[in-house]
């Protein structure tokens, strides 16, 4: 049982050495600016189809707000 654990570890370990190496991020390290960058076309696609540029300005501010900006 404890050998398998160790194997794990390094598997993992093996994972993200590969990905340092060719100058990619391991998940859940991506800017937020990135973050901004792909939502942002969706969202404004969104609020033209669906004419809610009232609910998007609304969710905006309410976000800011939770983020305390």
């Amino acid at each position: 049982m404890a050998q398998t654990s160790g194997r794990r570890v390094l598997r993992a370990q093996g994972r993200r050495v590969p990905a340092a190496l060719a100058g990619r991020q391991p998940a859940g390290t991506r800017h937020p600016l990135i973050a901004v960058a792909m939502v942002l076309p969706l969202a404004i696609v969104l609020a033209v189809v669906f004419g809610g540029w009232e609910a998007v300005l609304t969710q905006a501010s309410s976000v800011a707000g939770l983020l305390g900006r």
